[in-house]
């Protein structure tokens, strides 16, 4: 909230330099062309289309109303009445009277940020000075009303409806079914120590329906109720998501990062899709699936923050400023997803982010910090603290540990690397055959098949956080876990010091954990791939981390026995002696968590940051650091896409990567529309054109905008305009504007030239060009063109000689052109 009054102070500085965008058809196949321009005669069925495991409805306009909105008429028929009553005749001009839907953009369309900033500044001349009382009481009120936080709040309730229902699969509270297992066994004198999460007020099912909880009949039971409840939460999660928003399910990062880049998708930061991918959250990861919460938070917090950008007019008709907005919400997202506000700002801006200027940095600071101090009131985790996972190792790390430390960011990056290609093909084969049509049963058969394997194995059973945290665990006398199965000492001088224990050789219980674990991450690593993807809300964050923590575990366990068997091995000698607590097992945990979620996002400083806030371990940022680079660099060796970029070039969108390289010695001759063969480039004139004849220039193409030259002979390049604003301000002008006929003279000039006195009024349409398009040569290198594009966000530029126009070259040529040189289909490319 802080973000929307803090931006009163705010200035835009830059040229008022206005660029547009148009469509080539070269690029679009005859199945889509329906569904960038719907004709009144299409089907809604027909504009459909599967993206990112969701059905994306072309013609939804949520932000933007359409042409025929409410407001548009009411403006036309207002207009229609004052002419009516005999006044005389109006000659409009769109400079000086702009119209509702004029500058606004089509649905799956680039804003123009050049366009919105200048926008903004306008904006701003017309502030006064006075704003800056407004802007001190405004803070005012959002320090009374910060603890009403919408993410914060969210992410609080999220944490206790998924733990309540994940205990539901295994029992049910006596004193109160809303309980949760630990809650409910919080009172209980009746505990053990040894079985301290067994209380008489917490039954399990097989004690409620057969009486007995030993026995193989009463585990059959359990393992029924359990399968029953995993494919009821993933039914109602999948049903809701296809019945109410499709737009819910996924991670809704790749997208988010899209978004931000500039593209324009209607819906999916709506009020419907923000309720169910909340509701349909918590019962996908209630169902055991093997997914987590973090990444669909980001999600959540962005639809929240889209839907107050709507309360403010500096938001709502400016997109480049909505989407600050929304860069701080994605930051706000990591802050309640983890309770990590700083990691969550450096996530925003290292991973999401496409424009994010210095104020931004600040008020996304701040609202990560709101967030926090929301969800801390809320006390999901209870605990009485921020962080989700929260260590206290008692042994320092020590520098020969940087080598397996190094060998689990080998192996977090050889996973990710496996991981991103095995599901981008899974992913592929459900949009290319019959499987994605089948989502329902995709989602229950998967959620059967975990729910029938992870039941017998308790690291399996348990969800993501929690078998996380038990990874991460320091084992002490207190603790009664099968990880800390080892042999006890036979005095107590073999104790550590404090509360820790000196190391120990494995016992049996350890031994078992050890089999678990391996069944375990042999298990995760294959159900995640086929996991994310589907049509329920599923994040990547957890189970990443999940595989990273297992596989550390087990290197910490063998370190830490060879330790103990070996104390006199040179690499041990003089810091290793015998009754030393030498190796920790849950630090090696953490830090393959954090290598296997950099081998799969590619995050480094974010990812850092995030796990030493996630855990409070500052004490280990070198480790973090040694094995988050290492997975990076490992990764990077096989594609240096990341999970989000590999979905982002799945599903089509124009999204010009920051960290690709573009090296090919092309020009932008050699990639600009039209090419030697195709037709000539559609043009208007400034002057020598009619009504009839631009309708029929736009009727016969599909293209976005039209460039505006002096003549059909000189070619001289005067200025751009915008399809929709071409339509809108012709529509207008005929209920309007009195004479406007087909044979009425289309005008781009400042003054009209001289007509007989016969002919009709022309129609001045100057207000609505862009009399600044952005222009290259046609010998501009292409790397340059490219970078141009990057960090101005252009939807295109034009391409001239000497003045004369010859081509338009789009950032979708742009992404065609650079799938080209990759040897990749440039077809993927679907959207403008």
């Amino acid at each position: 909230t802080f973000f929307f009054f803090t931006q009163l102070n705010g200035r835009f500085l830059g040229g008022k330099v206005r660029f547009s965008f148009m469509e080539n058809p070269g690029y679009c196949s005859g199945s889509f062309d329906g569904l960038h321009h719907p004709s009144d005669d299409d089907d809604d069925d027909d504009e459909m289309v599967d993206i990112a495991g969701a059905t994306l409805d072309f013609s939804t306009t949520d932000d933007v109303p359409p042409l025929s909105s409410g407001g548009y008429d009411e403006y036309s028929s207002s207009s229609r009445a004052g002419m009516n009553g005999g006044g005389p005749k109006k000659l409009v001009d769109l400079l000086e009277d702009p119209l509702p839907g004029v500058g606004t953009y089509e649905d799956f369309n680039t804003i123009d940020w050049v366009r919105e900033k200048s926008k903004d500044r306008d904006r701003h001349r017309e502030v006064p000075d006075t704003k800056t009382c407004f802007f001190l009481f405004c803070v005012l009120l959002l320090a009374l009303n910060a603890p009403s936080s919408p993410p914060g709040a969210l992410a609080g309730g999220i944490d206790i409806a998924a733990h309540w229902l994940t205990d539901l699969k295994g029992g049910v509270c006596l004193i109160g079914f809303w309980f949760n297992h630990e809650h409910c066994c919080w009172t209980s004198n009746e505990t053990t120590f040894q079985e301290r999460d067994r209380c008489p007020q917490w039954q399990s099912w097989a004690e409620l329906i057969v009486g007995n909880s030993e026995g193989a009949f009463a585990y059959i039971v359990n393992y029924l109720m359990y399968i029953f409840w995993a494919l009821l939460f993933a039914f109602l999660a999948v049903i809701l998501v296809r019945a109410f928003a499709p737009y819910a399910c996924g991670s809704g990062i790749p997208e988010i990062k899209t978004i931000l880049s500039g593209f324009i998708i209607r819906g999916y930061l709506g009020k419907w899709t923000l309720i169910t991918k909340t509701i349909t959250l918590v019962l996908a990861v209630s169902s055991g699936l093997s997914l987590g919460k973090e990444g669909p938070l980001v999600h959540v917090a962005c639809c929240c923050a889209n839907i107050l950008c709507h309360l403010f007019t500096k938001y709502r008709k400016n997109e480049a400023k909505r989407r600050e907005v929304l860069s701080a919400a994605a930051a706000v997202g990591v802050s309640v997803a983890f309770g990590a506000p700083i990691g969550g700002v450096l996530f925003s801006l290292e991973e999401v982010s496409y424009y994010f200027p210095l104020k931004t940095l600040w008020r996304s600071f701040f609202a990560a910090l709101v967030a926090a101090f929301t969800l801390r009131s809320i006390n999901p985790f209870g605990n009485s603290r921020l962080v989700l996972f929260y260590v206290e190792f008692h042994a320092p790390w020590h520098l020969i540990e940087l080598a397996p430390f190094i060998l689990l960011g080998i192996f977090g990056g050889l996973w990710g690397a496996l991981f991103i290609r095995a599901n981008i093909a899974w992913c592929r084969r459900r949009k290319t055959t019959r499987l994605g049509h089948y989502p329902v049963i995709e989602v229950l058969v998967v959620a059967a098949l975990t729910a029938l394997i992870a039941y017998p194995n308790s690291y399996t059973r348990m969800s993501g956080s929690e078998l996380i945290s038990e990874l991460f665990n320091d084992c002490s006398l207190l603790d009664s876990s099968q990880l800390c199965g080892y042999k006890q000492p036979v005095n107590v001088s073999e104790t550590g010091v404090g509360n820790s224990l000196a190391d120990r050789p494995a016992g049996e219980g350890l031994y078992t954990a050890l089999w678990q674990l391996a069944l375990a991450l042999i298990f995760k690593m294959l159900i995640t791939v086929i996991t994310f993807g589907m049509k329920v809300p599923s994040g990547l964050f957890i189970p990443s981390m999940a595989v990273g923590a297992i596989a550390g575990r087990l290197l910490g366990v063998g370190m830490e026995q060879l330790a103990y068997y070996n104390h006199d091995w040179l690499i041990f000698r003089g810091w290793c002696s015998p009754g030393a607590d030498c190796i920790t097992p849950g630090l090696y945990a953490m830090v393959g968590a954090a290598a296997c979620l950099g081998g799969v996002t590619r995050m480094t400083v974010s990812l850092v940051v995030i796990m030493f806030e996630l855990t409070g371990g500052l004490e280990y940022i070198v480790p973090l650091m040694a094995a988050t680079m290492t997975s990076k660099w490992v990764a990077d060796a096989f594609g240096r896409e990341g999970i989000y970029e590999a979905h982002i070039r799945l599903n089509g969108y124009p999204f010009l990567e920051a960290k690709e390289e573009f090296e090919h010695s092309s020009l932008a001759v050699d990639v600009m529309r039209p090419r030697r063969g195709d037709p000539a480039l559609a043009v208007l004139t400034q002057d020598s054109m009619t009504v009839e004849e631009v309708e029929t220039v736009v009727d016969s193409t599909h293209y976005s905008g039209f460039p505006v030259v002096v003549s059909q002979e000189s070619q001289r390049l005067v200025g751009f305009v915008l399809r929709r604003d071409l339509l809108i301000s012709i529509d207008n002008a005929r209920k309007r504007q009195d004479g406007v006929v087909s044979t009425s003279q289309v005008v781009f000039t400042e003054h009209a030239p001289t007509q007989p006195p016969e002919a009709p009024p022309p129609l001045r349409l100057r207000g609505i060009m862009d009399l600044s398009p952005f222009t290259v040569t046609d010998h501009t290198p292409m790397d340059i063109t490219v970078d141009i594009f990057r960090k101005l966000g252009l939807r295109q530029c034009l391409v001239t000689h000497n003045g004369r126009l010859l081509g338009i070259i789009t950032k979708k040529d742009i992404l065609k052109h650079m799938a080209q040189i990759a040897n990749r289909d440039p077809d993927s490319i679907l959207f403008n």
